[in-house]
């Protein structure tokens, strides 16, 4: 069975949202990307929760992430809930979110009314694929979806300020 690991690699930096940051209206840079994910039917539609812009960093790098968020259930029904680790160039000539790339399992759970409060966990060591440009920035989201057959439109789970953070370790080698 292969493994993945950060053997003869050392820890170029490590890159955090700051959970002690207030939330505003305005969801300045650190603190949760949104506070409402739209419940809906399919599965696919993502918002981002935590973002952490990293500095350049080449093929065969290898970045470990760790991330955390809650989420509130006030729907009154059942919601299935997904969350996933992505990423994308930041350096891209566009400077658009995008192409993605989905760099852990995914992951997922029903929250029902008498959960209410549903945390979110995400962890994965990614190696950075052969072509990834070198020196390119890479952007790491966590990312959740809300869906349900029980949807209304405008319906929504509430993104918890204060109760999660993205974590990303850069290591590469000496």
């Amino acid at each position: 069975m292969p493994y993945l690991t950060t053997e003869g690699l050392v820890l170029k930096k490590a890159f955090a949202t700051d959970p002690f940051q207030p939330s505003s209206d305005s969801l300045a840079a650190g603190a949760l990307e949104t506070k409402k994910i739209p419940i809906d039917l399919p599965t696919t539609t993502y918002q981002a929760l935590y973002r952490v812009v990293l500095g350049p960093v080449s093929p065969g790098d290898v970045l470990d992430v760790t991330a955390a968020a809650r989420v509130t259930n006030d729907a009154g029904y059942v919601v299935g809930v997904g969350w996933h680790l992505w990423l994308y160039d930041y350096s891209n000539p566009a400077r658009s979110a995008g192409p993605w790339r989905r760099i852990s399992a995914l992951d997922g759970q029903n929250c029902p009314p008498d959960t209410h409060h549903l945390s979110i966990k995400a962890a994965c060591l990614y190696p950075m694929p052969d072509d990834w440009p070198t020196g390119h920035r890479p952007v790491v989201v966590l990312r959740a979806d809300a869906h349900s057959t029980a949807w209304q439109p405008g319906d929504t789970l509430t993104a918890d300020a204060g109760y999660g953070q993205l974590i990303v370790r850069h290591w590469a080698p000496p």
